[in-house]
């Protein structure tokens, strides 16, 4: 009898510790590996605030490395720890360099924070997430950039008949017209990665800001996060440095031919 108490009990504490173990083994803390030193190299109002933002959203020890109020002076601290590519963001991990944002944040989320500001993989909304955290930059930048580029020099007077700045905003904005976030129901890395070419979009008048009320809502969102706010205080302290001009205009409204 009392061999048999024993047992009951061992397996009671077994069941115990196993579920106990799982629990710890599942929690957000538990799943994070340990992460080398990450040190940002960084410009004033470019893309290197989104790991900046990053960090602060997961809570992640990090180093910021720029020189306030001067694009050259960062400049100048970025080409010393980079030469062969000098841009924003370099990042150190360790002892490696590197460099493209979107491809950091997927690395950071998956090595070290698996868990978080991505939905499940498993899940529909995952494809679109890893669909707009490539759109952002593969996409949209690179088309909103070009036509800037074009348009500085000679102001559209008509759309073109390929793919331009216009439709590829209005392919967010119409996600965003049935989705909360980039990531679907929930803020995502994803997010992290579209405010910087959305605001590009309307901030330097390559589109028409009226025309897009979903992502200006969603704007709003972003910017209220407490997390993006203490990026602000610490990557961009003196506000906006070194803007480029707004074009006088942009493509008209209005179907492409």
């Amino acid at each position: 009898m009392n061999q048999h108490r024993i047992l009951m009990t061992l397996i009671i504490l077994s069941s115990f510790w196993t579920s106990t173990s799982y629990a710890e083994a599942t929690s957000p803390d538990s799943t994070r590996n340990a992460m080398p030193e990450l040190t940002i190299y960084h410009l004033e109002g470019r893309r290197s605030e989104r790991l900046v933002w990053l960090m602060e959203e997961l809570n992640l020890p990090y180093n910021l490395v720029f020189e306030r109020g001067s694009l050259a002076g960062s400049m100048a601290k970025i080409k010393a720890v980079n030469p062969d590519m000098p841009m924003a963001p370099t990042v150190t991990l360790g002892a490696q360099v590197l460099v493209e944002s979107g491809a950091i944040i997927e690395l950071l989320l998956g090595r070290y924070a698996p868990n978080e500001l991505h939905p499940p993989i498993d899940s529909n909304e995952y494809a679109s997430y890893l669909m707009w955290m490539h759109y952002a930059e593969g996409s949209l930048a690179a088309r909103l950039i070009a036509d800037y580029r074009i348009w500085l020099k000679e102001p559209p007077t008509e759309r073109s008949r390929l793919v331009d700045s216009e439709a590829t905003v209005q392919f967010a904005e119409n996600y965003l017209d049935k989705n909360a976030w980039f990531g679907g129901e929930d803020f995502s890395a994803a997010d992290i990665m579209m405010l910087f070419p959305l605001t590009l979009a309307t901030s330097l008048n390559i589109v028409d800001e009226a025309q897009f009320p979903k992502i200006a809502l969603w704007k709003e969102k972003v910017v209220a996060r407490p997390a993006y706010k203490r990026m602000l205080e610490k990557a961009r302290p003196d506000g906006m440095i070194g803007m480029l001009p707004k074009l006088p205009s942009h493509a008209p409204a209005g179907p492409r031919r």
